[in-house]
């Protein structure tokens, strides 16, 4: 997973992006003069609370099974996980047992998810990748996490160096702290932003809750206008960025990109500051980070040029700008690729 911090400093250089590039679309008749339009209040901002890091380490071991037994049961009693047995004893679905059979229990950590628990926080609270762990407890889409539903954790991996993009070359190293916060992504937060709800509230069939968008026509606009700081792509040093930056003044309206449902819109995890993600169909996502005031909040169903964010400098940036990203699937992008040019 590539790790991508997105430093967009003073000093670099930008290329303008002509008014002409960044179209909006009409919005309703302007008010008659003697009616005030009340302006848009900003949103409660979705936290994803403090996960407290006490998992239970199993120690590895075989158990037998006994008259009336379920594998949930026997998860209960040894502290694992059911997929986790499962996989380590090859069974599938409805995981039928018989007496007697002899069942190897893998030792490890594991996390009992509470009540508000996110994927994201779990991930961040032991310094583990959220996708190591969707792949170690098998998780299917949309990744939704039961309360009191057992996690295993793989050990963490050794830190690993998070990547910077388009810094000249003497500009200071990003601090420990801001290298750290960028083991979280977009796919992290799309994957691993559902808070865990209630066992009897999801049937393992069942997807997020979320209202589906309105239909998708495939089109973007651009969502602010002002000057490109780094564009999309690879750069000096083997860096990446998956995404463009712009900059613009801080309080300028931020504007959804297409017709689409927020899936995300917090500050939870440090970096990216105050990030708005719309789902616009099943493949295709957006991102805009850096954010000031939210104007919207999950759930909530949103028309192409609508405003529902203002421009800010929070996170990772020393400048007020946006970073922007276009997902189809899991894969990154070019915005530029699939925005109007004139």
């Amino acid at each position: 997973m590539r790790r991508v911090l997105f430093l967009a400093l003073l000093g670099l250089s930008a290329c303008a992006i002509p008014r002409s590039q960044a179209p909006f679309e009409a919005g309703p008749a302007a008010a008659p003069a003697e009616i005030v339009p009340e302006p848009p209040r900003a949103r409660e901002r979705w936290q994803p609370g403090q996960v407290i890091a006490d998992a239970v380490r199993v120690e590895t071991q075989t158990y037998i099974v006994q008259a009336g037994d379920a594998l949930s049961l026997i998860a209960e009693r040894t502290g694992s996980a059911v997929r986790t047995i499962a996989r380590a004893n090859r069974l599938q679905p409805p995981y039928k047992i018989y007496p007697g059979q002899r069942l190897e229990i893998p030792g490890g950590r594991y996390h009992r998810v509470r009540r508000g628990d996110t994927g994201i926080a779990i991930a961040l609270a032991y310094k583990t990748d959220w996708d190591e762990i969707v792949q170690a407890n098998a998780l299917d889409a949309p990744f939704l996490l039961r309360i009191g539903q057992r996690l295993f954790l793989p050990d963490a991996a050794s830190p690993q160096r998070a990547e910077t993009m388009d810094a000249p070359a003497d500009t200071p190293e990003p601090a420990p702290s801001e290298l750290a916060a960028f083991n979280v992504d977009i796919d992290d937060i799309i994957t691993g932003g559902e808070p865990a709800i209630a066992e009897e509230d999801a049937p393992a069939e069942r997807a997020s809750a979320l209202p589906e968008p309105a239909p998708f026509d495939g089109r973007f606009t651009w969502p602010v206008e002002g000057r490109l700081l780094s564009s999309f792509g690879a750069k000096a040093g083997g860096l990446y960025n998956d995404g463009i930056n712009i900059a613009a003044d801080k309080g300028a309206p931020v504007r959804a990109a297409a017709t689409g449902t927020v899936i995300y819109a917090g500050n939870g995890v440090e970096g990216w500051g105050n990030l708005v993600l719309l789902k616009h169909d099943e493949d295709w996502v957006s991102a805009y980070a850096h954010n000031d005031a939210f104007y919207v909040q999950r759930g909530d169903r949103v028309g192409r040029g609508e405003v529902i964010a203002e421009v800010g400098q929070t996170g990772s940036v020393t400048r007020p700008q946006l970073h922007f990203e276009l997902r189809q699937g899991r894969k990154a992008v070019d915005p530029r690729a699939h925005l109007p040019t004139g």
